[in-house]
């Protein structure tokens, strides 16, 4: 009774501040008292800007009505009543792949696609051993310089790359994956190996367990040759040791979170790498640098002993240079253990040789118009698709009209700070290396002041948002949006849960990076807009571009 009394008196007095102009910084440790939390003059100072922006956030949803039927979305599935779905694993079509030899200079191994390695290692032309020890090389020739590296797990590797090799020998082959080195973003537990989350206070956090993934990739007989930075607890390219760098200009980070998995694929020390995504941590280092990333529906692969930041918005995909190589991983990649409960088995019915003109396929006209400079990459990149003989249609992709107020930063903050209470209670959040406004210490404290009545019912409309998307969803196989710019689609599809391939396009006139345009696929439906993002690089070559340092 006693916590229900002082739940209420906190969420009364952020009730009456929010129409109290009056409202200011001695409040605020006032009703931090209720929930046993101190904070110093300087933290306050730091987080009283964003409670007024909540403030702000409330008063904008309280002039919303929910009808009293509106759910509440406490996140098991992205999946709203009345949606079916294809439960049946049909055949994968792969395609062809030509005969691959080993090249005279065999630097231009490091940028071979996930099939041509394979080619390789099955026809016996290349071992795993050779092909791993060439990778761990190009990792220790290039891991300082970008800042990507954070553990080499060397004697590991060359363990299973010899375990894959002699499976091989033996004729056990076990795919497209047998033998192949990758890498993880440091929040996935290996046993034996240090998992870091990027973050100080666990720099060097031991877990006794093997995530998910891992034991898949490990099923599969790939390779584990590193684990890659990612922004301290998920954010960002900024970790303990430093700042990931972008391997085109080496003076701009690579984003983040999954900063060390993107910027270590883009510059060809592993064929691929797993990321996760919360808002953006995918896509946006896969923009910055050029990189195919896939960041799936939500739950199609188990997040089981991977760092949770946000159980609602968490997601784990692969990193890659092109949209074929993504397609691979993932298909080894999809399903759960059982351990994640928001994870599901759904089929990935991808077939790469389906006729790009059978799928139906619309642009984001509301967000390409914001760019108003025509001759952009992103305009380009829609051209192709009238040279591939495919009509695109302008649509609106759902935006202010059902977003309007902002779902995802009371969601976010909640579940991110919850997931780290301890951190702030402890105070161990002062021994994060960045302390600024926008850094996860001071979300951390600001989502406290989050009244519990807000976050439900953000919730709520978040469900709204669900039904909303997906109607806009149902008639195409994809919309195209550009993966940057103004709008809310990351926010948007984050949300719902909708899968998003991103691809590059070309580079940017200002700084000469790289930009993209992301296709938004239904929910479960990775395999359809897997197939058109191939088809456009199939037609572009734009993921043959790689950093002319590293070649």
């Amino acid at each position: 009774m006693q916590v229900r009394i002082l739940t209420l008196f906190l969420a009364i007095s952020l009730t009456a501040t929010a129409q109290d102009s009056t409202f200011n910084k001695t409040d605020l440790n006032s009703v931090a008292k209720v929930f046993d939390l101190t904070f110093t003059p300087k933290e306050i100072d730091t987080l009283y800007s964003d409670v007024k922006d909540n403030l702000y956030n409330y008063k904008s949803m309280h002039k919303l009505t929910l009808n009293n039927a509106t759910p509440l979305s406490m996140w098991q599935t992205p999946v709203v009543s009345g949606m079916k779905f294809n439960t049946v694993q049909q055949p994968v079509k792969w395609g062809t792949i030509n005969a691959v030899s080993v090249p005279a200079n065999k630097n231009e191994l490091a940028f071979y696609s996930i099939e041509q390695l394979a080619y390789l290692i099955k026809n016996k032309k290349i071992t795993s051993v050779d092909l791993t020890r060439f990778f761990i090389e190009r990792i220790k020739n290039y891991g300082d310089t970008l800042q990507c590296l954070i553990s080499l797990t060397e004697n590991l590797a060359l363990e299973q790359a010899k375990l894959a090799d002699a499976e091989i020998a033996a004729g056990k082959y076990k795919g497209l994956l047998h033998g192949i080195p990758y890498g993880l973003k440091d929040l996935f537990a290996v046993k034996g190996t240090k998992t870091t989350w990027g973050a100080e206070p666990y720099k060097n956090q031991m877990i006794d367990e093997d995530a998910y993934v891992y034991a898949k990739l490990k099923e599969a007989g790939a390779v584990l040759v590193a684990k890659f930075t990612l922004g301290a607890l998920a954010m960002g390219d900024y970790w303990y040791g430093g700042r990931t760098k972008n391997p085109w200009n080496l003076k701009y980070g690579s984003s983040g979170s999954s900063a060390g998995s993107t910027s270590a694929t883009v510059a060809g020390l592993v064929p691929f790498a797993i990321g996760t995504e919360t808002w953006g941590s995918i896509v946006s280092p896969s923009t910055t640098c050029g990189a195919t990333g896939l960041r799936p529906t939500f739950g199609t692969i188990s997040r089981s002993g991977a760092m949770a930041l946000s159980y609602s918005l968490d997601k784990v995909g692969p990193i890659c240079r092109s949209a074929a190589d993504a397609a691979v991983v993932y298909y080894y990649l999809h399903g759960t253990d059982g351990k994640d409960l928001s994870a599901v088995n759904m089929p990935f019915n991808y077939d790469a040789v389906k006729p790009i003109k059978n799928y139906k396929i619309a642009y984001a006209k509301n967000y390409f118009d914001k760019i108003k400079d025509t001759t952009r990459a992103e305009w380009v990149a829609l051209k192709a698709f009238e040279k591939m003989g495919v009509t695109l249609i302008p649509v609106n992709f759902p935006d202010s009209g059902v977003y309007k107020f902002n779902i995802m930063d009371v969601v976010i903050g909640v579940e991110c700070a919850a997931q780290f209470d301890d951190l702030t209670r402890s105070n161990t959040d002062d021994a994060l290396t960045r302390q600024t406004k926008n850094d996860w210490p001071n979300q951390f404290r600001t989502a406290r002041f989050v009244p519990a009545v807000e976050y439900v019912n953000a919730q709520r409309h978040r469900y709204l948002l669900m039904k909303d998307v997906n109607e806009a969803m149902a008639p195409f196989d994809a919309i195209i949006c550009p993966s940057r710019g103004d709008g809310n689609q990351s926010a948007i599809t984050n949300l719902t849960g909708n899968p998003v391939v991103c691809v590059p396009v070309g580079f940017d006139k200002r700084n000469n990076l790289p930009v993209g345009i992301s296709f938004v696929g239904k929910l479960y439906d990775e395999a359809s807009i897997l197939r058109i993002a191939k088809a456009y690089q199939d037609a572009t070559g734009w993921d043959e571009l790689h950093p002319a340092l590293y070649k």
